[in-house]
């Protein structure tokens, strides 16, 4: 559901072959503007689309403050309700646009190498990081499992599986209802089993097909003045309507990852409440959106680092619930509350900062040249090169000869 961009641009309507070159990562590693004389030089690399960097920022900051206010909430119905408000939208924020940025994936061996150093990586050694910090800070022994994700590592297991899944969601007439019907089966099935969080995987799955089958235009209808002011009552009345529905209903539905029955209710009500809740997180998505600005601003460039926020923040949310911080009185009082809101979102926001993604690099971004095989083409391209650079060491005239030859005018 991240290097940062040399350049960043807003563009109202973005082109397909400009998002195309943004993953999920958001990243495009700079080409290098020397080129072998007597070689066409490639296109230059598309700027960035200032309006995701900003829509990824923001979830990203959303994804913090609700962490941050779980320890909290139970204490205040206003701040239970804005919890569960938040919780409707925020992750199918986040996935919408993993999957509108994994369009290109094509099982073709770049792209597999790139989410194997991307999310496979980065899940194994957080997913060992977490159970650690709960061994050595929070003194409760926790089993180190890679089948098991533990807290936020969620996410990366399914965006693998998703990712893995994309050209079959390409291949397929009606991939969203298909996708929709796979959620609401798994909300009334409890034998599907805690591994790879496949429940959770397979519930939130209509998101990440429906971002597959997003275009530049569906976002362009988002982010007119009239969705805009639209939004704005939305918001309200679903904020109302969440604190209304706070001791109403069970909030274990918003995390998608228990069937109808480990809930307490018949399994009929599990594919009514996915397809109710897919609806209202659509409809509350499309109202963030429309708020997420489109031109350049302070934060833009923080987009690229949201998978380091949200992998390392946990980090810190998790110490302080292991030391106990949360537990001071002050905290539970409305400036209390307000405070744990404000540091969240700071501290998420310098942990998606260009120093820490140098720091953190290694682990979240690998390279890992040594673990794969070059292509064959890469190869031969580098093979023709030293041939050609082997021949005008011999002759320096050659490459002269080539060019006049090549040139219409001679």
């Amino acid at each position: 559901m991240f290097h940062a961009a040399s350049s960043l641009a807003p563009s109202p309507r973005p082109s397909q072959n400009q998002n195309d070159r943004q993953d999920r990562s958001g990243d495009e590693p700079g080409r290098p503007a020397d080129r072998p004389a007597g070689r066409p030089s490639a296109p230059p690399a598309a700027k960035r689309d200032a309006f995701f960097d900003n829509a990824k920022y923001l979830a990203i900051v959303l994804v913090a403050m609700g962490h941050a206010w779980e320890p909290l909430k139970g204490d205040s119905r206003v701040l239970t309700a804005a919890y569960v408000l938040l919780y409707t939208f925020h992750m199918p924020a986040f996935i919408v646009i993993s999957g509108y940025f994994s369009r290109g994936f094509d099982a073709s061996p770049g792209k597999l190498k790139r989410l194997v150093t991307g999310v496979v990586v980065p899940y194994v050694v957080f997913e060992t990081a977490y159970p650690l910090l709960k061994t050595y800070v929070g003194g409760a022994p926790q089993d180190i499992s890679l089948l098991d994700p533990y807290y936020l590592t969620w996410f990366l297991c399914a965006l693998f599986i998703w990712r893995l899944t994309t050209p079959l969601w390409k291949l397929v007439r009606h991939p969203v209802p298909l996708a929709l019907g796979i959620a609401m089966l798994a909300s009334a099935t409890p034998g599907i089993g805690g591994d790879l969080d496949l429940p959770r995987v397979l519930q939130f799955l209509p998101f990440f097909v429906l971002g597959l089958n997003l275009r530049p235009e569906h976002f362009a209808l988002v982010r007119r003045r009239a969705a805009r002011i639209a939004a704005v009552p939305v918001f309200a009345f679903a904020l109302v309507f969440a604190w209304w529905a706070v001791p109403r209903m069970n909030s274990g539905w918003l995390y998608h990852r228990n069937s109808a029955q480990e809930l307490g209710v018949p399994w009929w009500v599990g594919p009514v409440m996915q397809l109710a809740l897919f609806g209202c997180s659509l409809l509350l998505t499309a109202c963030f959106l429309s708020w997420v600005p489109g031109r350049a601003t302070w934060f833009t460039t923080l987009g690229a680092g949201t998978l380091y926020g949200y992998l390392t923040h946990g980090l810190l949310l998790k110490t302080a619930d292991y030391r106990g911080w949360f537990d001071h009185p002050a905290l539970h009082r409305p400036l209390g509350e307000i405070a744990v809101t404000v540091a969240a979102a700071a501290a998420v926001t310098a942990l998606c900062t260009s120093p820490v993604r140098r720091v953190l690099r290694c682990v979240v971004e690998p390279r890992m040249e040594w673990a794969f095989k070059r292509d064959a083409a890469e190869l031969a391209r580098g093979r023709e090169r030293e041939k050609e650079k082997d021949a005008q060491r011999q002759d320096p005239g050659t490459k002269d000869a080539r060019t006049r030859s090549a040139d219409p005018a001679v």
